[in-house]
């Protein structure tokens, strides 16, 4: 069975260590690891050491290192803009796009996005969205723990296209599918989700402008929770990050 991977702000420095705060509580209580069982701790930065329980106190652990490893970051990267969605289809989409291997999230305030980030409901939406990842990246044991910045307009992504490597807003009705776009070797690879009542004429517009392919998945529509996990899965194997 894989070890549990639990998130901290750096690895131990020596040849042990101390699980503490809420990922050690997780690990003695709700996990309830014991002495001689083996976990691995991630910075969420590439940086994992595999470790084994010595000691287990009411919320903490006491652990020795085994080993140390370094995992280079994924190059091409894939970012991802996410139209925002309303109830939680976004953390939905976040949690599926992180286990498929999303190295960045761009949260975007589409025209047609129903829900609205303002003010502090928009700081803790993305609070919401960032602690799924968190969470996604321990499920899937992800040494790199996906990049979730501020809310995006219309003209910030456009801005982010056009600094991609390779730029995709993913449409129903475009003639191309994305199979038979070629991504960059390298740099940044960037994929538009629209929301759930699509990209706007104007959008596709300031879009192409930047630089940016139109493609579509295949013959069916998909939620705009499932569009990116199915785009990164396919661009994930393509690039051979799956071999």
């Amino acid at each position: 069975m894989t070890a549990p991977l639990f998130l901290v702000d750096g690895l131990p420095a020596g040849d042990d260590g101390v699980l503490t705060g809420d990922e050690g509580r997780h690990a003695a209580r709700v996990r309830r690891l014991r002495v001689g069982e083996a976990l691995d701790l991630g910075d969420g930065a590439g940086g994992v050491a595999r470790c084994v329980v010595t000691a287990v106190r009411l919320d903490q652990l006491a652990v020795a290192v085994l080993s140390r490893r370094f995992h280079s970051a994924p190059d091409p990267a894939l970012i991802v803009v996410q139209a925002l969605a309303k109830g939680d289809r976004g953390e939905l989409a976040v949690e599926l796009m992180t286990e498929a291997g999303v190295d960045e999230i761009v949260p975007w305030a589409a025209a047609r996005s129903v829900t609205r980030w303002d003010g502090s409901r928009g700081e803790k939406s993305l609070q919401r969205w960032q602690s799924t990842a968190r969470e996604a990246t321990k499920q899937s044991r992800r040494a790199w723990t996906p990049r979730l910045v501020g809310v995006h307009d219309t003209r910030a992504v456009a801005a982010l296209l056009a600094e991609a490597d390779t730029a995709v807003v993913l449409h129903q009705s475009a003639d191309r599918s994305l199979s038979a776009v070629e991504p960059a070797g390298g740099g940044r690879i960037v994929l538009v989700v629209g929301p759930e009542g699509g990209v706007t004429e104007e959008e596709l517009t300031a879009f192409a402008a930047a630089g940016a392919i139109a493609a579509r998945l295949g013959p069916e529509v998909l939620r705009t929770s499932t569009a990116g996990v199915v785009a990164v899965a396919a661009l994930s194997a393509r690039l051979g990050r799956w071999a």
